[in-house]
């Protein structure tokens, strides 16, 4: 059935949100909140709230504490936290003695998607088709395709907004060379986004090899290993940096995801924060302590009986080229950089561990760009309320999130900052300051120049000025 033409809607809403992952979600419950209410409205594709469904691996933690919620960070009593979740659930008390302080993944998952069941302006099945600016009614003009059961098109829709906020989050990151046999449909190649859907096909493989040495890469090497015959488990596990290295996690180290450290970043110049993002990796990039331990005891345990489990641990080494071998194996190319030696591996099965790379914002905003601003390297220039810098004719705000490390640092995709950054959004849309921020929240101080690093104070009227970047 062909879908009817989009009926507009009436109104205007305040605000429409493009996505609902944990950053979304985290705007939508503390917009909740705003004195006076706030006109809202989410659009999601997907059927129902899932957060990497693929790698929710039994135990598995979260790298963050569970005060890094949804909104406690900002607003402590909100009825969207965490802790009022568990009292909901009637599970406080367990909570209590469990004294956990690193909750699992599943449990996180679970804590939003009972938020997501519970806001009403949420609406899932509904894919944003194309946004542009109506300069006639100075109002974004959204449409979106509302989708069925199946995924298929059902109903068309257009809604208009005095501002926007941009949520689409992070697709998984495929190496040039393995890119044609993870798209092949019958190539045993796997994104660790994609992992427990094929973890049983997986665990009978002759061979396996995981490529990639962050916290993914480890929880995926963890759970084979576990699960594997002692003596015969016949895993590789590759990776490009010179070390199996631990996730940067000291108190002091811990203050790069602080708003005192994303206002300095900010502040930096575009050539400074663009040389300085790739030496932060093990801020982000390593691997959990307890999982490297876990890892550790596992291998040893296996030793008790005498022999060595089958086993390869190698970093330092790129994969070069990669091929099918007959029908069901794959053969890689590698590389080891420092030995400057190359090998060739071939496996039943591969994980790639690889990471994520922000969604690109073009092809959604592809009708706002006549209006955009860009960097150097042609990337939008974000100011340090989060607002995307448009041309002057435009009078509403497009707000992005989590697609800002560029301008904001390595915090961008840390959910510890997301009650911060949703608070900043809602003070800066509303021109008033519905959710006091901390004026300081890092021992330490960054920089010589320190009016750069502390939130700026706040003007008679609520509006807070932006700094102009040097």
């Amino acid at each position: 059935m062909t879908p009817q033409p989009p009926t507009p809607e009436e109104h205007p809403r305040d605000l429409i949100g493009i996505g609902i992952g944990p950053f979304n979600l985290s705007l939508a419950a503390l917009a909740h909140g705003v004195p006076g209410g706030l006109d809202t409205a989410f659009y999601e594709q997907r059927r129902a709230f899932h957060w990497h469904p693929g790698l929710l691996i039994e135990g598995a933690t979260l790298q963050v504490p569970f005060l890094a919620d949804l909104v406690t960070l900002a607003d402590p009593a909100n009825p969207w936290s965490f802790l009022n979740y568990l009292k909901h659930r009637e599970r406080l008390f367990p909570f209590y003695f469990a004294e956990k302080f690193h909750i699992q993944r599943t449990e996180y998952d679970a804590y939003c998607r009972w938020v997501s069941e519970n806001l009403t302006d949420l609406h899932f099945s509904h894919q944003v088709d194309a946004v542009r600016w109506n300069p006639e009614r100075a109002l974004f003009e959204i449409d979106f395709t509302q989708l069925d059961t199946h995924g298929e098109a059902e109903a068309l829709g257009r809604s208009y907004a005095h501002h926007l906020v941009v949520g689409i989050g992070t697709q998984p990151h495929i190496p040039g060379p393995l890119k044609p046999l993870a798209d092949a449909p019958t190539a045993p190649v796997i994104h660790s986004a994609d992992y427990l859907d094929h973890r049983q096909q997986l665990l009978t493989a002759g061979h396996i090899t995981v490529i990639g040495s962050g916290q993914s890469g480890a929880e995926v090497f963890l759970d084979l290993l576990r699960n594997r015959p002692v003596g015969a488990e016949k895993i590789t596990w590759l990776t490009r940096t010179e070390a199996f290295a631990p996730m940067e996690y000291s108190k002091l180290g811990l203050e790069h995801f602080t708003p005192d450290y994303t206002h300095y970043f900010h502040h930096l110049p575009e050539g400074v924060r663009d040389q300085l993002l790739p030496r932060q990796w093990q801020l982000h990039k390593g691997i959990d302590a307890d999982t490297m331990a876990a890892i550790h005891d596992e291998l040893y345990r296996r030793t008790q009986h005498g022999g060595w489990p089958d086993i390869t641990m190698t970093p330092g080494v790129s994969v070069r080229t990669a091929g099918r071998v007959a029908t069901t194996k794959v053969e890689l190319h590698l590389e080891h950089t420092q030995q400057g030696v190359r090998e060739r591996l071939t496996t039943d099965a591969v994980v790639l561990a690889t990471g994520y790379r922000e969604r690109p914002l073009g092809h959604l905003l592809a009708g706002l760009d006549p209006y955009m601003r860009y960097d150097t390297s042609q990337r939008p220039r974000i100011d340090e309320e989060f607002k995307l810098l448009l041309d002057d004719t435009v009078t509403g705000n497009v707000y992005v999130q989590n697609a800002e490390k560029h301008t904001h640092g390595v915090g961008a995709p840390d959910l510890g900052l997301a009650a911060w950054r949703s608070a900043t959004i809602l003070n800066s849309l509303t021109g008033k300051e519905p959710y006091p921020l901390p004026t300081r929240t890092a021992f330490t101080t960054f920089g010589l120049d320190k009016k750069n690093q502390a939130r700026p104070a706040q003007q008679p009227g609520g509006l807070v000025p932006l700094v102009e970047q040097r």
